[in-house]
Parts: structure tokens; sequence; C-alpha cells
């Protein structure tokens, strides 16, 4: 609750609509639930002059009361009605808070023509236990009958009641805190309270000693005023703290509240003498009691805060003060506490002890060990002014705050892009200027400093942006579409090409498996081509799963030897994973294990047969399929120990070893299996664009040939030839024949050679010269003789 009144010592208000600008600062961000005007209508000060009691309720009473125009009968039930009393009179059609509104009614047969108004009923202080057993308000003899009594008690004032939102810390829930939020609303200044005050030659140290030894109380100071006269606050004092909701006792218990919801710092008063000469704050110990303001008797643990005199606890921390230190009216010398506490140990503790109050809720909230002294120093001079205390010199203090500043460093461009609005320099300048932040501007660049007093703002530039954009205005932000640089989603390129590369395998009939990439000792020996050495682990579940494997083949061949065992004759399998060296290095790896009938035809009982070349084709498929058409190549290795000596290669990539094929070693298995294995890594580096082709409009021409060749000579050594000899004309090579059984240490090959050009159809006789120079170059160059038969 924030009375306008109160805001006005602060922030020149004059001419200003406060309806409003409470519209005002709600659109800066800052929500005004309410705006309460405090002068109901129907409200007049009446005179008691009679009162007897109802005829039919032990506790009623019918009243006639003088309300200057007439004299009405109301019915009342509070225990101190009685004659000649002046009251505060809701007359029909008032409409008191809650929407309740006054009517002409009987109560218990007996006719009432109003209602007779305690202070809470109006809205004008809380409701508790104390001011409901008080009964109704008793105004002074002075009150005029018939005249407004929220006049009479200076209460004309605007309410705004403030939604108390989580995002927001302490910052703006006390009065000097929401005027710097009008201010920056109106772009005026603050102007803070008068804190200036006299001290008297005796010192403080001489007098208190202090001692924190709990890491919960970061900061703890501590001023002493003596000679004070108890006695009633002030008019303005007593006014404004019942427009805030909170009722009025003594001058010194309603300075130590006034200053708290000016400054947002709680504080607590002890009496001097009841205390000692000494405080330690420390944590409570488990089942520790004390007897708090309220007279209850509270049960602590070693979670709590406490402040004591030495031995025995005199208050909770930041939650309520000790009935054994109580300031009452034989108090002379008060000890004036204002401290930090954790604020995750005082807002559990209220709500364990249910105990949750202005006071602590603002402590939970986090407070600024600025204002900490601020307030201190404020009580000190409204003491002095208004008790006629003297303070002592000097301040008691235990500081462990940290005090570096909060500092963002930023360029305009970046407000602009988070708030998707234009802003120029000088307009973040005076936005700057009108929250009161300390800026420096050098080179285009701001270096701004968070003030204390907004614990909410972390020092990053979306909050700055965020405090800029409130208060530029949200409804000044111009609707566009969203500016941000779009691109494609997609999978990172180890899982891309993992995902492109099964897809493919799929897409041929072969079946993913997922293995362990743990396996046994024997296991992990096989496959050793790529001369990485084993991670052995120290600790193994068991020895099957005691080494991390090099290569996925042997776990392949563990899953081919489960299906065989189940009667699965054609197994087409394959696995992407990753393997690991002794060095923890890690290489993604694409295995592949075939053995049976690739294809079959039940109808006519046909089909097509896993080898060599079937394999070799599924992984020219896929590397062609992957952009690398025409980089890879296959050179015969008989070395492979596990492979067959006459049926294994080795896979190149830019002439860089990526892999194995071949056909598994007798000696390892006797069954006809195909194997390959192809690190995936090498396959992650660029790839050109697949270039598409449209079909040619003119006619091929067909050209079969077969050499016969020494057994050592390769299909590809004799392809290169023809190709080189071929020139621009010759679009394909295709193998199509092999037959061994000719002549002793010889080989056929037979191949078909596709011929077209792209502009023309060509003649018999340009393909017949170019297919003629084929053969000249192969027979002569590669000791071959041209098949006839």
């Amino acid at each position: 609750m924030i009375s306008m009144n109160w805001v006005k010592d602060y922030v020149d208000l004059t001419g200003e609509d406060l309806e409003e600008l409470a519209v005002k600062v709600t659109r800066g961000g800052l929500n005004v639930e309410d705006v309460k005007s405090l002068n109901i209508k129907n409200l007049v000060i009446g005179e008691i002059i009679e009162c007897e009691d109802h005829p039919d309720s032990d506790h009623l009473h019918v009243c006639k009361v003088n309300t200057g125009d007439t004299t009405r009968q109301i019915v009342c039930g509070a225990s101190n009605v009685r004659k000649g009393i002046k009251v505060i009179v809701a007359l029909p059609g008032a409409v008191l808070p809650g929407d309740f509104e006054i009517k002409t009614g009987k109560i218990r047969g007996v006719e009432s023509d109003g209602m007779i108004c305690a202070k809470f009923e109006l809205g004008l202080e809380e409701k508790t236990e104390e001011t409901y057993a008080a009964g109704i308000t008793e105004l002074g003899d002075d009150a005029k009958v018939g005249e407004d009594p929220i006049e009479y008690l200076g209460l004309d004032d605007t309410i705004y009641d403030l939604d108390n939102h989580k995002r927001r810390n302490n910052d703006v829930y006390y009065h000097i805190g929401f005027a710097y939020e009008v201010a920056t609303v109106l772009n005026k200044t603050v102007k803070l309270p008068e804190a200036n005050y006299s001290e008297i030659k005796d010192k403080i140290e001489d007098n208190f000693t202090l001692k924190v030894e709990t890491d919960k109380c970061p900061f703890y100071a501590a001023k002493m005023v003596k000679n004070v006269t108890i006695g009633d606050s002030p008019d303005f004092i007593k006014k404004r703290l019942t427009n805030a909701g909170m009722r009025p006792i003594n001058n010194v218990v309603d300075i130590s509240n006034y200053v708290m919801l000016e400054y947002g710092q709680p504080m607590h008063f002890f009496d001097y003498d009841k205390l000692g000469k000494n405080i330690l704050v420390r944590d409570a110990k488990d089942n520790e009691e004390i007897i708090t303001l309220d007279g209850k008797s509270r049960v602590l643990n070693n979670k709590d805060i406490v402040i004591t005199d030495g031995s025995k606890a005199v208050c909770i921390a930041g939650v309520m003060g000790g009935e054994n230190t109580e300031v009452d009216e034989s108090t002379k010398t008060i000890l004036i506490e204002s401290a930090i506490f954790d604020s995750v140990s005082i807002r559990n503790t209220a709500q364990k002890l249910d105990l949750k109050s202005e006071a602590s809720i603002r402590y939970g909230k986090g407070l600024n060990f600025e204002y900490t002294i601020d307030a201190i120093n404020r009580a000190c001079y409204l003491l002095e002014k208004y008790a006629g205390g003297e303070v002592l010199s000097g301040m008691i203090l235990h500081d462990k705050i940290d005090k570096s500043l909060k500092t963002v460093d930023f360029v305009t461009e970046q407000i602009n892009k988070i708030l998707g609005i234009v802003l120029t320099d000088d307009d973040v300048k005076a936005e700057l200027r009108r929250l009161h932040f300390e800026y420096t501007y050098l080179d285009g660049k701001f270096s701004v400093t968070i003030p204390r007093r907004r614990i909410d703002i972390d020092p990053n530039v979306q909050d700055i942006a965020e405090e800029i954009g409130r208060f530029y205005g949200y409804e000044n932000l111009v609707s566009t579409l969203p500016r941000v640089p779009i691109r494609k989603g997609e999978y990172a390129p180890d899982v891309k090409i993992r995902k492109d590369i099964s897809k493919r395998l799929r897409s041929l009939g072969l079946n993913q498996c997922l293995t362990y990439t743990l396996t046994s000792p024997e296991m992990a020996s096989m496959f050793k081509y790529d001369g990485m050495e084993n991670i052995i682990l120290p600790n193994p579940m068991s020895t099957d799963k005691s080494v991390i494997r090099t290569s996925l083949l042997p776990s392949l061949l563990n899953t081919y030897e489960y299906n065989k065992a189940r009667k699965v004759n054609d197994i087409l399998i394959y696995e992407i994973a990753k393997t690991y060296n002794v060095n923890y290095e890690e290489t993604q790896k694409v295995a592949i294990l075939m053995k049976g009938n690739y294809v079959t035809n039940s109808w006519n009982q046909s089909s097509v047969k896993v080898d060599f070349y079937l394999l070799k084709g599924i992984v020219e498929n896929v590397l062609d399929y992957l952009g690398f058409k025409n980089r890879y190549s296959f050179e015969v290795d008989k070395n492979i120990s596990e492979l067959h000596p006459g049926v294994s290669a080795r896979i190149l990539l830019d002439r860089k070893e990526i892999g194995i094929i071949g056909k598994l070693h007798p000696s390892i298995k006797k069954d006809e299996i195909y194997v390959c294995e192809i690190a995936i890594n090498p396959l992650m580096t660029s790839t050109k664009a697949i270039k598409y082709k449209e079909a040619n409009k003119y006619p091929e021409m067909v050209k079969d040939v077969a050499f016969i060749i020494d057994n050592e000579i390769t299909s590809k050594e004799i392809e290169e030839v023809i190709k080189k000899s071929g020139g621009r004309l010759l679009s394909n090579i295709e193998v199509f024949d092999l037959y061994n059984n000719i002549e002793e240490g010889k080989k056929s090959m037979a191949y078909k050679l596709t011929f077209v050009d792209s502009t023309r159809t060509l003649t018999d006789d340009e393909v017949m010269e170019v297919f003629n120079k084929i053969i000249d170059d192969v027979t002569s160059k590669m000791n071959a003789k041209l098949r006839n038969n």
C-alpha cells in the first residue's frame, strides 16, 4: 500500500491526475492493481445521544445518533459503544471496502438506519485481534457532527495497491523506491528525506559491543539513543501509517515502522536497559525457546537466526523481537538495529513459525545495504526530533557485504536488437537519465552502473534493455515481423552422415544392428588392420566385457552366430558405432556383414547370391550417394589376416585408406561370409554438389570387347587404359564377364563400352575409329590379346 500524499514528499506531483498516473506506472511494468481514494461517500461524524440494550440480544445496543441533519436509530454490537461519544457513521448508500453497501434494515427485529464504524472496517487500518477488540473508533471532542470524518482524521489520501510481483524484489514496495518509479515515469528528480541529527559526546563504543557468529548476517549496524520520551506520534506520522495499513502505537514504535515504509529497511528497537551492553548474533540452538512480542513462546532450531544478549535470545532475527527487551512506556535508552540477514533463512523461519509480517517479507526479498545505513540515520533524526532523544556518537558496524558495483557495457545496437526498435545514442542517454542510472559514454559505447537500490537488476544488457523498453513505452513499439537470421534446420555433421549412411544401407536391403562397445580380449584381438591398440578396463564387470573395441566386425560375427543358431540362412546386417583407441581417441565406423542370398525369388527359385562384387557394389553405391564418385578406389591387399588373401582389398578415399573389404578367411569361418568396415570420420570432408544431367537427345552406340590378359592384371588397370583411349566420346565402361579357365596363367575379361555425343548423332566410322584405338592401346600396353570367341 503506497500513500501518494507520502510520495509527494519526494517527487513533485503538482497538477498530476493520480488516476492517470496509476495508468502510466502500470504501463511502465509495475502493476497498480487498485487506486483507492479514502474519501468514502456517505460517511459523517455522528454523536451518540442515547444507548440502550437490544431487547433481543445480550451484546447488541440500540443507539440514537445525531448525524447533523437528523437523528438516526442504529444497532451496534461494539463493546465500547456508549452515550456521549462521537463516532464515524456510514449512512445508507455508503459502500465500504469489499463492496459492502450499507442499507436500512432490521437487526434482531429492530430497525437500523446506518452503521457505526471502526477504522479497519473502512480500510484505514489493519484488522487484527487487537483492533477488533478495541471496537468502534472514538473521535475527539473537537469533531463536528455532520462533517466528513476522513477529512477530520486527515486521512484524505489516494492509496495505490501494488501487485507484489515475484520478479521485483523490495525496490518499489516502499515509498522512496516507489518515488523513483514515479519520477522515472514523469522524468522528474527524487528528493530524499532529512536525516541530519546532532550527536552527543558519549560514544556508543563505550556502552555496547557487537559480535556476529553466523554467516547468515553479513551486515549489522547499531546506534544508541538515550533520554527518549515515550508518547504519541505527530499527526502526520500517525495518519501516514494508518493510510498504509498500520496502526499507530507510540512515537518510538511508530518511527520504526515509518522508516521501514519509507526506506524499505526493517529495524528493531531494543530497550537498552533490559538488553545490556552486549549483542551476539548467532544461529539458534535446537529447541531454543523465546517469548516473542505477541506473548507466545516460540521453539527454534539451528536453521533460525537469533539476536542474543550474549547468552539468552532477545529477538528472532528479521522476524519478531522478544518480550524481554520490548520498548514500553518506561523505556529511556534505545539500541537501534538495522541489519541484513540471509533472505532464505528469514523466509523459512517466518513460514515455519507462521509469523509473516511487513518486516519478514522485506528481509525475505533482500535489502540494499546503502539504505540500511540511511534508514538508521533517518530513525535517529526522527527520534531526536519527535521523541526528544539524544544520539550517541559513532556506529557499531559488522560489514561482510560485497560492495562491488554492477556495471554493464553495451552499444545502442544491442538494445535495438533486443527490443526490435530503432533508438539513437541520444535516446538511450535520455532513458538512462530518467532511470537515474549513472553512465559513461565513449566512442559509441555505454558503461552503465546499476544503482544499489535496484537489486532486482542483473548486470547484463538484457535487463538494461528491459528497463529502457518499459519506460520508452511498450505501446510505442511498432509491430514488425521478427528480423532474425534464418538458417536451414539440419543435423550436426556427424549425426547427419550417420543417418545418411544408415538410410542408404536400409534402402539397399540391409538390417541395422546395435551391439556392445565392450567385448572380450579374444574378439578384440581380431581385425587389427589399422594398428589401433585397445583400452582394457581396470575393473570390468565380466571378462567378455573387459575391452573397448577398435573394430565393429567381431561384434557382427557374434550377431551372425546368434542368427545362424536360429536357422537364419540369409544374413545382411550392418552397424554404425564409435570405436576407441588406447589414447581415448574416438572413430566412427560403419561395418557390414553379408552371407547367403541377397535377393530370393520363390516363384521361379532364382536368387542373387552374396559375393565380393555384390558387397563392393553396395560400398560403391553408398560412397556415390555421399558424393565421393571418382574419389575412391579399391587396392588389393593379401595381408589382412582375417580376410581371404585372394578376395580382399583396402578401400581408399583420395588415395588414403579408410577401410577394408573382403571374404572372411576360411580359418575363421568355413561359411562364405563377406565383410567390410569403413571409417566415417574421413567421409565428413566436403564434397561437390551432385550435378544432374538431362537425358541425352542423341542415340548411344554400344560395343562389346573381350581381352585375354595375365591373371595378375586387374580390371582397374584395363579400365584406365580404355578410359584414356576412349576420350570424350566414351561415356561408360561396364565389366560384364570374367572367365578364368581359358589358358594357364590367363583370364578373359569382357567390357561393354558406350559411346555418345550430347550435340549430335555419331557415325559408325568415327565410333569404330575410337573403338579400334582402344583395342590397339590395351593389347600393346597391357600385353593382352583380343578374344574372338
